[in-house]
């Protein structure tokens, strides 16, 4: 799923780059203040890290074999190890944001180096995954970070300059809109969105709906925002594998072209945004660029989950995964492994596929 320039870079940095972030981000961490104070994330199951745990829902990863890279074990994230976003706050200076819903008051109260509000399953739309049981919409993660501005941050940041600092310096990461097509449009015999919209209106919708939430987190305090828009659906294993016909082509081009008419409206809304929203930063990163299929050497080259998968696409509970998970690019059905993450998060985070790149945003004054 990935341009042979990004298969180049896996084929050398696969292993190595492990290794050499994680004792950067030690040094980061221990020797240098945070490029930012807090991260604050919002999305699916490709970031959630653990809020699925507390909801009714098919859409869990707390269990084995999931996790089993992580050093504290399972813990809900849908991977063998690190989320995407957990490299970001690495990479940041800042400690893994920890799931919402997992956290005590106290905690709650008290922490102030970001949250995690992702949930699998979640879409921009509130009735997107809704088929597999609850999940948190993005409406209902935007009410969750107002929860926490009364109670943690109005607590923390006393006087109203403190807390606006405090909040204009932080990053918001936003990534989401994959389940408004795989866990809705795409499935016409739980949803009726394909029915009512056509592919442009149904695009339209999303964007337009994503705007306004957008705006609230903006009129909430939020000013430094990266966006992702959605990768390419069209090539995960759950989608081709289950595809009738088969395709002929590595990926379901159809799939993929539905997805890019989200993704071609939405930097020209961010620049209204931008434009309309006095002391705002939107950088957009470049999810459906990175996911293309290659013949490169190094990686699995065919989509084929590093785990056992049940037929949901989910790894089948304690099953023994592929014994090097460095060469794999899937670990179930849906989801990309830890090194897969760990590049991505790197090219996010200084590479030219977020513009402006997120270190560059976490140093705009």
């Amino acid at each position: 799923m990935f341009t042979k320039k990004m298969a180049n870079m896996f084929e050398k940095y696969s292993v190595a780059l492990l290794f050499l972030s994680f004792f950067v981000n030690l040094l980061m961490v221990k020797c240098q203040s945070p490029l930012a104070p807090a991260l604050y994330i919002f999305g699916d199951s490709l970031s959630d890290t653990g809020n699925n745990n507390f909801l009714r829902t098919e859409a869990k990863a707390n269990y084995r074999p999931y996790g089993i890279d992580f050093p504290s074990g399972v813990t809900g994230r849908f991977a063998n190890g690190k989320t995407f976003t957990d490299f970001i706050a690495q990479l940041l200076g800042l400690p893994l944001a920890p799931a919402y819903l997992g956290l005590s008051a106290n905690e709650k109260i008290n922490i102030t180096t970001g949250l995690n509000y992702a949930s699998g399953a979640a879409g921009i739309l509130p009735e997107s995954g809704t088929a597999l049981g609850d999940n948190l919409s993005f409406d209902e993660q935007i009410r969750y970070f107002q929860d926490t501005l009364l109670t943690n941050v109005f607590k923390n940041f006393i006087f109203p300059s403190e807390r606006s600092k405090y909040l204009a310096t932080s990053i918001f990461a936003i990534s989401i809109g994959n389940n408004d097509y795989l866990n809705n449009y795409l499935q016409p015999a739980r949803y009726s969105s394909s029915r009512i919209f056509t592919p442009q209106q149904f695009a339209n919708l999303l964007v337009k709906r994503l705007r306004s939430r957008l705006k609230r987190l903006y009129i909430l305090g939020a000013r430094k925002f990266v966006v992702f828009n959605i990768g390419r659906v069209g090539c995960v294993p759950g989608v081709v594998n289950s595809a009738n016909p088969k395709p002929t082509t590595p990926c379901v081009e159809d799939v993929n072209n539905l997805v890019l008419l989200f993704n071609s409206r939405l930097p020209s809304m961010l620049t209204a945004l931008q434009t309309f929203l006095p002391g705002s930063t939107f950088a957009q990163g470049d999810s459906f660029g990175l996911n293309q299929n290659s013949s490169e050497a190094g990686f699995s080259t065919i989509p084929i989950p590093c785990c056992q998968v049940r037929g949901d696409g989910m790894c089948v509970p304690d099953s023994t995964p592929c014994p090097d998970r460095t060469k794999a690019i899937f670990y179930d059905a849906f989801h990309p492994t830890e090194v897969v993450n760990n590049v991505i998060a790197n090219n996010y985070f200084s590479g030219s596929t977020c513009v402006p790149n997120i270190q560059q945003l976490a140093q705009k004054s």
